[in-house]
């Protein structure tokens, strides 16, 4: 096996993207893709995930197709445990390269550009200056409450959508309670599904409770918040969350605390920032929603060519958790 990937990072947390060497993931949709990507190609998933080419925290996806001509392309997110239906820094990530590859054609200026995730089409505006892409800023898919003021042990635990379902938990944040907040993570998202189905009222493929996000308070002008997201399967987001800052922005708005169109600073656990507030409100089935806006940068880390030799005895890789 050989396969080629342009790597990036976004506040932070890795972004592998697939260039060559696999036949893409088909189907009609970007959820038919993602089936076959979970069916057909999920040896690739583990060969660029796993160490000794990855490691536990690693991310990436493969570019697809979009749906119609609507958008300019698609993407299959995938993470250490599997198949994503959302990721904001990958789609950060995603523009930012295709942008500077030339896969879509960039101006000086506000480019948009328009990408096709599991979670629905999501719009993008990236920022060029100099030839380079600064920013992008991506309109996400509705966000919504899902349950607020649940009580898990010790903790009130609230659960949102913002491409994904994600448990909110306050509570300190800081590079060395990573590893209890690991643990929690895990347990929570655990304890939340024996609890009850969590669903989405429009698509069933969306589903369970993708990350936790546990977040502190950080000050009032403008409202800034600091997280941490564990996700998939212990995984740590290094980045502020960009679904998860979405879904964070439906709770905040809910409760009154963020007008719409006011801004939240999204604070990392490696002190990067997301800038991010409510442009608009809808619904969801009947479910009031908000629309969000969440900006942030990704840069270029590098380009790999991964083999597999076929005598090695550690095929497609391991991890330690």
């Amino acid at each position: 096996m050989e396969v080629d990937a342009t790597d990036y990072h976004t506040g932070g947390e890795p972004f592998r993207i697939v260039t060559g060497g696999v036949e893409p993931p088909t189907g009609a949709t970007i959820l038919d893709k993602r089936r076959d990507a979970m069916e057909r190609l999920d040896d690739v998933r583990r060969f660029l995930v796993n160490e000794p080419r990855g490691h536990a925290d690693m991310y990436g996806c493969f570019v697809v197709e979009p749906d119609d001509e609507g958008a300019h392309l698609g993407v299959v997110f995938f993470h250490n445990a599997g198949f994503s239906t959302a990721c904001g820094h990958g789609t950060i990530a995603l523009v930012t390269w295709a942008l500077e590859t030339g896969v879509v054609k960039r101006k000086a200026g506000e480019n948009h550009v328009v990408v096709d995730v599991p979670s629905g089409r999501v719009e993008t505006w990236a920022k060029v200056t100099k030839g380079r892409v600064r920013s992008v800023r991506f309109r996400n898919v509705p966000a919504f409450v899902h349950a607020t003021g649940l009580e898990i042990d010790s903790d009130e635990v609230d659960i949102a959508f913002g491409g994904a379902f994600y448990a909110s938990v306050q509570t300190q944040v800081a590079p060395s309670m990573l590893p209890r907040l690991i643990e929690r993570g895990r347990e929570l998202k655990r304890q939340i599904e024996e609890w009850r189905e969590i669903v989405h009222p429009l698509e069933p493929e969306l589903r369970d409770v993708y990350g936790v996000i546990f977040w502190q308070e950080e000050g009032d002008d403008p409202l800034t918040q600091r997280n941490v997201t564990v996700f998939a399967d212990g995984e740590v987001d290094r980045s502020p969350c960009g679904s998860g800052t979405s879904a964070r922005l439906a709770l905040l708005h809910r409760s009154g605390r963020l007008a719409r169109g006011e801004e939240l600073v999204h604070r990392s656990v490696v002190d990067t920032e997301f800038r991010a507030r409510v442009v608009d409100e809808t619904e969801v089935a009947g479910i009031p929603a908000v629309i969000t806006e969440v900006e942030g940068s990704a840069y270029r880390t590098g380009e790999h060519v991964f083999t597999l030799d076929p005598d090695d005895p550690l095929g497609d890789g391991f991890i330690l958790r």
